[in-house]
């Protein structure tokens, strides 16, 4: 039987753990925590300060990591001149989409699209590429840089950038923390067409229950453990939700 888009498992983690700082001052940001993300799904992570949501608690430990099909393993490879998995892991399997876009201004928006092929020796898929640039709407920017576009317009390259090389997933930090409240919701729906329209994946750490909404589940962390999953999510539910974590005065 042929597995659709849906029951796909497009990155999944068992019992990952995350502690910043020893000792007795620890923070444990991730505590045991496992989840699925499917293929073809736009997930929301949401929970308070210090919950763990940050993609940056990714790199903790974990019993099992798996992108796609295949396992994650962190040594180091046998040959000496080979990047070591997590770089290429990184590089050739996962997008990333950061808050402060993070584009190279001497670039086009056309070079910095094409940034992570290039880094890796990859010619990349040209109608992939063509299509993107449709999905993001960026055809008549193509050769401008980063400093002649509006911030919405960078992060829409930005989220292009993410996509170019086909990953299994693409971790979105906040992508709307720098931008007015249109363009965050220009950017959060072009992520949910991008999901739709490319079969992707998409994981965002957000704060804000709009930004949640246009996803199409939303999971709740608190004190480094996961202890709820919200389909359909509309920003009145997900607020209720985060007043649940919130301490009496």
């Amino acid at each position: 039987m042929t597995t659709t888009t849906a029951t796909r498992t497009a990155a999944r983690v068992v019992d990952a753990v995350k502690v910043y700082g020893t000792g007795a001052t620890g923070v444990r940001a991730l505590d045991g925590v496992s989840g699925d993300f499917p293929v073809g799904r736009f997930t929301a992570i949401m929970g308070p300060s210090g919950s763990g949501k940050s993609p940056g608690a990714l790199r903790g430990r974990s019993r099992h990591a798996h992108l796609g099909r295949r396992p994650h393993r962190r040594h180091r490879p046998e040959h000496p001149r080979r990047p070591p998995c997590l770089t290429l892991l990184r590089r050739d399997r996962v997008g990333f989409v950061f808050q402060a876009f993070n584009l190279v201004p001497t670039l086009t928006v056309a070079e910095n699209i094409r940034l992570p092929l290039d880094l890796a020796g990859a010619a990349g898929d040209p109608e992939w590429i063509a299509a993107l640039i449709d999905v993001v709407g960026l055809r008549d920017r193509l050769h401008h840089r980063p400093s002649e576009l509006s911030g919405g317009q960078q992060q829409r390259v930005a989220v292009a950038r993410a996509f170019a090389g086909q990953p299994d997933v693409v971790f979105a930090d906040e992508p709307t923390g720098n931008l007015d409240s249109r363009s965050g919701e220009e950017v959060l729906g072009l992520l949910g067409r991008a999901v739709r329209q490319t079969s992707r994946t998409v994981v965002m750490v957000t704060h804000d229950p709009l930004a949640a909404a246009h996803a199409d589940e939303v999971v709740f962390l608190a004190d480094g453990r996961l202890v709820h999953r919200m389909a359909a999510p509309t920003a009145d539910k997900v607020l209720d939700r985060m007043k649940a974590f919130e301490v009496p005065s």
